[in-house]
């Protein structure tokens, strides 16, 4: 799966004249059939000499990959010359482990399967591990959490590099969600609750419908027919993040695709979004992506 997915959203990526917008290739240490966790091996064409050309490079995950210890093999060097030369690298799952092996993520956040982020965490004291998330981007170095989160990582930076439509697109013809809620805390193994017939499903699709008004927890609560306490850790148990993080969020996804998808001004994009004042839309966007509204549309406008 962490492999496949690679190739089906990178190479699912098409530019609106029809053209691909990325090559991607596998390589492995020796070319040739790589044994995998399945009952099939893999058949790579490449070895490591594809990286010197390589603008992104993805390291999947693998059984006992957590394990390696340097001198292992020449996968961390390989890396390392490879960020040298200007390439993103990124990985998915435990792989995370290579990557610090390499050194890549020294003083930088970063995150892995919630399952290996205390050897993670006891092994790497250099890096900041973030358990809760489903990606960690540091610009020229990424990370996600489980395998599926690979999904989210490769999502993520197909829209850093052309934009959300391109992203959009990808997602929907592979019937995934452009934007998953919450991060990987809401997986962590917990005690089974209590079954219960209801949820705060109804009461989130009734704010997305309504994101340019206020929208208070009450009234969150009051569409899910619960109590502000009750409904705030049901939000939180199905979500990951409360209400209000969630509201927030979803605020500045919108206002990330009307500075994408509109020449709206600033102004207009903070009151369609929610946030009332251009001054509060800078303020939020800055705090999720580290740019101003206009920078931003300068980034991603018209790729």
């Amino acid at each position: 799966m962490e492999l496949g997915l690679v190739h089906q959203l990178f190479g699912g990526a098409w530019s609106p004249g029809g053209e691909p917008l990325y090559e991607v290739v596998s390589c492995a240490v020796e070319p040739g059939p790589v044994v995998t966790a399945a009952d099939f091996a893999v058949v790579v064409a490449h070895g490591l000499d594809v990286l010197e050309d390589a603008g992104t490079v993805v390291v999947p995950a693998a059984p006992a990959v957590d394990e390696v210890r340097p001198g292992d093999g020449p996968v961390p060097a390989a890396l390392v010359a490879a960020r040298e030369r200007g390439a993103r690298i990124a990985s998915i799952c435990t792989a995370a482990f290579v990557l610090a092996e390499a050194g890549l993520l020294e003083g930088r956040r970063a995150t892995t399967h919630w399952l290996s982020c205390e050897r993670f965490a006891a092994r790497f004291p250099g890096v900041r591990v973030d358990a809760a998330v489903l990606y960690a981007d540091e610009g020229d170095v990424l990370t996600s959490a489980g395998e599926a989160a690979g999904i989210d990582l490769c999502l993520h930076m197909i829209r850093r590099d052309h934009g959300a439509a391109v992203a959009g697109d990808v997602a929907r013809r592979t019937v995934v969600p452009p934007h998953r809620e919450g991060g990987q805390a809401q997986f962590i193994a917990r005690p089974v609750p209590e079954p219960r017939g209801s949820s705060t499903a109804a009461a989130r699709a009734w704010a997305l419908e309504r994101l340019d008004r206020p929208v208070t927890l009450a009234e969150l609560a009051g569409r899910a027919s619960m109590s502000v306490r009750t409904f705030t850790r049901r939000f939180r148990e199905e979500t990951g993040v409360s209400p209000q993080a969630w509201l927030a969020g979803q605020r500045v996804e919108r206002a990330r695709r009307l500075l994408e998808e509109t020449d709206l001004p600033v102004e207009a994009v903070a009151a369609r979004a929610g946030f009332g004042t251009a001054a509060s839309l800078r303020a939020h966007l800055q705090a999720a992506v580290g740019v101003a509204p206009t920078a931003y549309r300068a980034t991603f406008r018209g790729r």
